[in-house]
C-alpha cells in the first residue's frame, strides 16, 4: 500500500465536496477498492468513505416500492428486504458473512463486476438507481463490463425496486469466490416479464428478450424448455467454456422460473 488521505464525510453533500479533489475516490464497503489498492492498480490521492452517512442507509418501504439506500449492507438487505423475498435471499447468498457485513449495494451497482449479483436484481426487477444527481433506470446504468451510467464523482444515494408479483433468482456459484459463473433473476409485475443474466456475457449484465416473449404468454418453464442462446458473445476461461455458461444460462433461467412460480 502507499499513502493517501481519507476523509468521512457524514452527509452526501459533504461527500460530493470531498471527491471533487483531484483524483479523489469514493469508498463504499471496500470489497473491490481496497483489493485493488493493494495490487496498486489504482493509486487514488484521497479516499472519501461513504460509511458514516446515515442517510444512505436502510430498506424503507413505500405501497409497491422499495427503496434501499446505497450504503445498506448486503447482510442489511438480507434481513430487512423481507417485503421482496426473492432480492432478500440474493443479498443473503452473497460472498460470506464478512463480506454480506462489509459490502453494499452500491458500491456493487457502482462497481458493475460482470460475475456480481446485484446488477441481475437491478435489471430483472426494472429497478431505478438514484443517484446525488439524477435517476437512472436499470435498462439505462449498465453500460458494458464495469461500465455504467455514472459520471465522475456521482454517488449511488439509494436503489428502488418496484415489488414483483412473482420473483426468483438462481445463481450457479464459482465455489471460490461465490461469484456467479452465472445468475439469472426472473420477475413478474406490472411491467411485465423481465429475465436478466449476470456472470455470462463478455458484455456484463444483459435481458435475455427470447426468454421475456417465451414467458410472457406462458409464465412457466416449459414455454423456454427449447429456449438457448449462442456462446458467441459468452465469457470463456478456467472456469467453463462459453458453450458450457450458454447451456447454464438456460438452465438456470428454468430453475427460476420454477421457484418463482
Amino acid at each position: 500500500m502507499y499513502s493517501f488521505d481519507i476523509e468521512r464525510p457524514t452527509s452526501v453533500a459533504d461527500a460530493v465536496a470531498a471527491l471533487g479533489a483531484d483524483e479523489a475516490l469514493a469508498l463504499g464497503g471496500g470489497q473491490t477498492l481496497i483489493p485493488t489498492l493493494k495490487q496498486r492498480l489504482a493509486s487514488p490521492s484521497k479516499l472519501v468513505s461513504l460509511s458514516g452517512i446515515a442517510e444512505m442507509k436502510g430498506v424503507s418501504q413505500d405501497g409497491n416500492t422499495l427503496r434501499i439506500g446505497g450504503g445498506t449492507t448486503h447482510a442489511s438487505v438480507a434481513r430487512e428486504a423481507g417485503a421482496f423475498p426473492a432480492l432478500a435471499a440474493l443479498a443473503g447468498n452473497i460472498g460470506d458473512p464478512a463480506v454480506r457485513n462489509r459490502g453494499t449495494i452500491g458500491g456493487s451497482l457502482a462497481n458493475n463486476d460482470p460475475s456480481a449479483c446485484y446488477p441481475a436484481a437491478a435489471l430483472g426487477a426494472g429497478a431505478m438507481i438514484v443517484t446525488d444527481r439524477r435517476e437512472i433506470a436499470a435498462d439505462d446504468y449498465f453500460q458494458g463490463m464495469f461500465a455504467t451510467a455514472l459520471e465522475e464523482g456521482e454517488i449511488i444515494t439509494a436503489v428502488t425496486f418496484p415489488i414483483p408479483a412473482k420473483a426468483a433468482y438462481m445463481k450457479f456459484e464459482q465455489p471460490a469466490s461465490r461469484f456467479a459463473l452465472v445468475g439469472v433473476f426472473v420477475s413478474q409485475g406490472d411491467a411485465g416479464v423481465r429475465v436478466a443474466v449476470t456472470g455470462a456475457s463478455e458484455g456484463g449484465v444483459f435481458r435475455w428478450s427470447a426468454a421475456e416473449e417465451a414467458l410472457s404468454g406462458n409464465f412457466s418453464a416449459d414455454a423456454i424448455s427449447g429456449l438457448s442462446l449462442p456462446a458467441d458473445d459468452m465469457i470463456a476461461d478456467l472456469h467453463g467454456t462459453a458453450a458450457y455458461r450458454a447451456h447454464l444460462v438456460s438452465v438456470m433461467t428454468r430453475r427460476a422460473v420454477a421457484a418463482a412460480g
